[in-house]
């Protein structure tokens, strides 16, 4: 396996690529949708955090999609630094806030999202994660909740009090001028509906361009948020999306925290289950206290998850792809992400010389070891 960083935007930077290298990375997971555009609850340097209902920010320019040679200018600035381009996480709501939502301009941004995949495959990008998500990442709180009151993220009940606002969806507001009031209410078939049209639309080009869509469960995995469905709140759930149109472009980011909050199944047999199906396009890696609707996130050696079982899976199984670090608690200093993530990395470092030096360790999820597995 490989160990990657995800950079924001706003993070794209010769100075945060030498970081990685030096942290010990070897790929980097860039994200190119502006979370923060206007908003108030995001810090800037920093992760998107939100807050519980408010809003991350503006979504970008419904008219401008990335082009091949931005997409090739910032790969080759990557390769530069020493370091490969792994994937472009999340879609701007503005080029599919439609497709979400079912409404009149879905065919048009069906187009966009399908010019995206071609482009990305143009410029030898391999992966897009992406979120089908009506309400996204919503409903957490932050604070001085970690070891040594390291700031962090979770969950302090359910978010349903509020409904989502007309002109916003996936947590980032597509249309500032839209009417009051609030989006109806629609069925977890009706979104799986919505899902399973859009992997039917896109999966093909994203075949012929060599790319692979990689889709994220729902975070915070409450089976409702905002009034709205979710579609991957249990793991099992991931099965019924890869189930929806087969082929290889169709595959997982699977999040590692994420599985690790739902209330049902088992993290570690998610996570053996579909890394021996070679389902995993890449890893989100964090350790989390507790389930929904009451969690929250921690460094990677406390909390609930055994990390080493995790990586010892995905050795056992043959994993090559890629692992970051998503979320990490922010340290006391002058660089709270820098700082959380070095942390974070040097763990994984870590863990992997372990598993390498000692194969015999390794065990799979069922507790038996390498050596004895046929």
């Amino acid at each position: 396996m490989k160990l990657g960083l995800g950079l924001y935007r706003h993070m794209l930077t010769r100075d945060n690529y030498d970081f990685a290298r030096q942290a010990g990375c070897t790929h980097v997971v860039v994200h190119l949708v502006d979370y923060f555009k206007s908003g108030t609850s995001n810090p800037r340097n920093n992760q998107p955090t939100g807050g519980k209902y408010e809003p991350w920010g503006v979504a970008g320019d419904p008219e401008k999609l990335w082009t091949v040679p931005e997409l090739k200018t910032l790969r080759n600035e990557i390769e530069e630094a020493g370091l490969v381009l792994a994937a472009i996480e999340n879609l701007d709501p503005a080029h599919w806030h439609d497709i979400l939502l079912d409404g009149p301009q879905r065919p048009q941004q069906i187009e966009k999202v399908r010019t995206i995949i071609r482009r990305m495959g143009e410029a030898g990008i391999p992966v897009l994660g992406y979120n089908f998500s009506v309400a996204g990442v919503c409903g957490r709180v932050s604070g001085s909740l970690g070891r040594g009151r390291a700031v962090t993220v979770g969950m302090d009940g359910p978010a349903e009090d509020l409904p989502i606002p007309n002109g916003t969806v996936w947590n980032m507001v597509y249309d500032p001028s839209a009417a009051p009031g609030t989006m109806p209410s629609i069925s977890h078939e009706e979104l799986w509906r919505r899902l399973k049209r859009f992997l039917a639309d896109v999966v093909p080009v994203a075949e012929q361009s060599g790319v692979r869509l990689a889709a994220h469960p729902d975070d915070p995995p409450m089976p409702t948020m905002r009034q709205q469905p979710r579609l991957v709140y249990q793991p099992y759930m991931y099965q019924r999306l890869i189930d929806l149109v087969p082929s290889p472009s169709n595959a997982l980011e699977l999040c590692v925290g994420t599985i690790a909050e739902m209330t049902e199944g088992d993290v570690y047999e998610a996570v053996d289950r579909y890394s021996r199906q070679g389902k995993i396009a890449y890893i989100h890696l964090r350790n989390v206290v507790g389930k929904v609707p009451n969690y929250r996130e921690t460094f990677i050696d406390e909390g609930d998850v055994d990390m080493i079982r995790i990586l010892s899976i995905l050795a056992d199984n043959g994993f090559d792809g890629v692992v970051i670090p998503d979320h990490t608690p922010q340290m006391s200093c002058p660089a709270p992400w820098h700082a959380g993530m070095a942390h974070t990395l040097g763990f994984i470092l870590a863990a992997h010389a372990m598993l390498k030096a000692s194969p015999k360790h390794a065990t799979t999820a069922t507790g038996e070891s390498s050596a004895e597995r046929p």
